[in-house]
C-alpha cells in the first residue's frame, strides 16, 4: 500500500470501499514523534543519574506498570499466545536486559549521542546472525556498508581520534558493540516468533524478562539502588513511559502504514535527534567524534535505501 492509498473495506457481500485512514500525514508524525520519544531515552538514562543496573532494570519494571494492563486487555480479545511465540519472546527479553545494561553503561562511558549512535551496530549484526542461521544472503550494499559503519563506530567512541574529555572510548566502544550485538539478538529471536495478531503481549514478556536478566547482570556488576531518589524516579518514568510505551505505540502504529523505504529513513531520526539532544544537555563530543557519528548515520541511510520496495530487515526501532 501506498502512502496515497487508503485501506480497503472488504463488506460480507465481496463489495469493497475505500475508508479513510487519516491521510498520509499522520502515520510520518506518528513515526516521527515515536522517533523522538526514543532519542530523548539516553538523555533521560543519563540525567537519572542512576547507574547502569539500576537504570536498566528500573526502566523495565516502570514500563511493565502500563504494559502488563494492556497486555491482559488484549489477551482477553484475541486469546493466549502460542507457548513457542512464549518461549521466543523470553529468550529475546533476555538478550534485551542484556542490551539495556551495557547500553547504560555505554551512555555513562561516552555520553548519550554517541552511546545511541553505537546502538546501531544491529545494523551490521543482524544481517550476520540471519546469515549463521537461516542462511540468508548478504547483499553486496551490506558488503560495502558494514566497513563504513565500522570505521564511523571507532571515530564516534574515540578509539580513533580524540575522545571527549573525561570519556572511556575502550570502555564506551566495548559495552556499545556489545549491546548492538545483544539488541540484534532481541530483533531478531522478535522476528522469529511471528505471531502478528499479537502485538502488546510479546513487548510485555520480553520487557519482563528483561527486567529478570537486567536485575542478575545489573546487580552483580553494578549493583541496583531501589531507592535513587526524587529526581531519578521522574527521570527514569520518564524513560520508561516515553521511552519505551509511547515510543513502541506510535511507531509500531506507523511503520504497517508507510512504504518501507519511508518508514526506514524517518527511523534514522533516532541517533540525528538524539545527538542533538545530548549537545543541548552540554555534551561537546569532538569533531572526529561527530564525523564518526555523521559516518555511521550515512551508512545506515546507504544500507535502509537498499530496502526500498520492500519490508525493512535491520532498520528497527528499541521497541521495549
Amino acid at each position: 500500500m501506498t502512502l496515497q492509498e487508503k485501506p480497503l473495506s472488504v463488506r460480507p457481500d465481496g463489495s469493497g470501499t475505500r475508508r479513510a485512514a487519516g491521510g498520509p500525514a499522520r502515520p510520518v508524525v506518528a513515526a516521527v514523534a515515536g522517533s523522538a520519544c526514543i532519542s530523548a531515552s539516553a538523555v533521560f538514562m543519563k540525567l537519572s543519574g542512576t547507574n547502569a543496573g539500576t537504570a536498566a532494570f528500573l526502566r523495565c519494571a516502570l514500563a511493565l506498570v502500563v504494559l502488563v494492563p494492556l497486555a491482559v486487555r488484549e489477551g482477553r480479545r484475541v486469546g493466549t499466545r502460542p507457548l513457542r511465540y512464549l518461549v521466543m519472546d523470553l529468550g529475546a527479553g533476555v538478550l534485551l536486559g542484556v542490551d539495556m545494561v551495557f547500553w547504560a553503561a555505554a551512555v555513562r562511558t561516552v555520553g548519550a549521542s554517541v552511546a545511541t549512535v553505537l546502538l546501531n551496530l544491529q545494523i551490521v549484526v543482524f544481517p550476520l546472525l540471519a546469515r549463521l542461521v537461516s542462511g540468508t544472503g548478504l547483499s553486496g550494499r551490506f558488503v560495502l556498508m558494514a566497513p563504513l559503519m565500522l570505521m564511523g563506530v571507532a571515530l564516534a567512541s574515540g578509539a580513533i581520534g580524540h575522545p571527549a574529555p573525561g570519556s572511556d572510548p575502550v570502555a564506551g566502544v566495548t559495552f556499545g558493540t556489545a549491546a548492538g550485538m545483544t539488541y540484534a539478538g532481541y530483533l531478531f529471536l522478535m522476528r522469529l516468533g511471528g505471531g502478528r495478531e499479537h502485538t502488546v503481549s510479546p513487548v510485555c514478556v520480553s520487557t519482563a524478562a528483561a527486567a529478570v536478566a537486567a536485575a542478575v547482570l545489573g546487580g552483580l556488576w553494578t549493583g541496583i539502588d531501589l531507592n535513587p531518589g526524587w529526581p531519578a524516579w521522574g527521570w527514569l518514568s520518564a524513560l520508561a513511559l516515553v521511552g519505551q510505551v509511547l515510543a513502541w505505540l506510535l511507531i509500531t502504529t506507523a511503520l504497517p502504514r508507510l512504504a518501507p523505504h519511508t518508514g526506514a529513513a524517518l527511523l534514522l531520526l533516532q541517533p540525528v535527534l538524539a545527538f542533538a539532544l545530548g549537545v543541548a544537555i552540554g555534551e561537546r563530543p569532538t569533531p572526529t567524534q561527530a564525523g564518526g557519528c555523521a559516518l555511521v548515520i550515512a551508512a545506515v541511510w546507504y544500507h535502509s535505501r537498499g530496502s526500498r520496495g520492500r519490508a525493512p530487515k535491520t532498520a528497527i526501532p528499541r521497541a521495549s
